[in-house]
């Protein structure tokens, strides 16, 4: 059987990350970052997790990053997932600074290695929302 894109579905979402999953169904990476301390973080919270501030700000960041480690999925079980091994899991180093969890996908699992450049792909997911993923810069 041939190799299936991953079949993402609508993520859950709440006031702390709706601008996130908005942002990447505009295709637009949206990070925040600190009024008070400048720390720009990933996952989206309702407070700074450097010094506890409120001032948070949302930004749309570059979208580029560099591979920190990865591993190549062969079985998955879960539907929309299993269909598509094997598939790359990876940490992406963001330009801006936070780490982020995602797939690389748009090229063959064993061409992707450890400080790759990768760039920002989205997958719309309905509802105005979308699903990071990366592709090979």
């Amino acid at each position: 059987m041939a190799k299936q894109e991953i079949e993402y579905r609508a993520p859950a979402t709440n006031w702390q990350t709706r601008g996130f999953w908005e942002g990447c169904g505009r295709g637009e990476l949206v990070l925040q970052r600190c009024g008070d301390c400048g720390t720009v973080q990933h996952k989206p919270r309702g407070i700074c997790a450097s010094c506890l501030s409120s001032a948070l700000e949302h930004f749309v960041a570059c979208g580029r990053g560099r591979v920190y480690t990865y591993t190549v999925t062969h079985q998955n079980n879960m539907p929309g997932f299993r269909d598509a091994c094997p598939y790359v899991l990876a940490y992406v180093d963001l330009e801006e600074g936070p780490r982020l969890m995602t797939q690389v996908a748009g090229c063959e699992p064993d061409a992707v290695e450890i400080g790759m450049a990768v760039k920002a792909d989205f997958v719309d997911t309905g509802d105005g929302l979308g699903v990071p993923r990366f592709v090979p810069a």
